[in-house]
């Protein structure tokens, strides 16, 4: 299960882990124009853990998602869209 918020300066996605036990925590996904952060708390820690994405650290991770094992680098193309090299 997911949920999606539209606030004044991010979207902002929770993910609700529904799988077998054990589960993990939600994770939050804030998107803002200049970064995208990703939250998760760690109950070992009692501390809500963040790491802080660039827009082109998630347009790789998106092309990673699909693409087999190996090294590949983004292109940048007239259109600005992007392809695997």
């Amino acid at each position: 299960m997911f949920s999606i918020e539209h606030e004044f300066d991010a979207t902002v996605i929770t993910l609700v882990d529904e799988g077998p036990a054990p589960l993990q925590e939600d994770v939050v996904i804030n998107g803002f124009a200049e970064c995208v952060t990703l939250e998760q708390f760690d109950p070992r820690t009692d501390q809500v853990v963040t790491i802080t994405l660039s827009p082109w650290q998630l347009r790789e991770l998106a092309a990673a998602l699909d693409l087999p094992e190996g090294v590949y680098r983004l292109k940048k193309v007239a259109d600005s869209t992007q392809d695997p090299e």
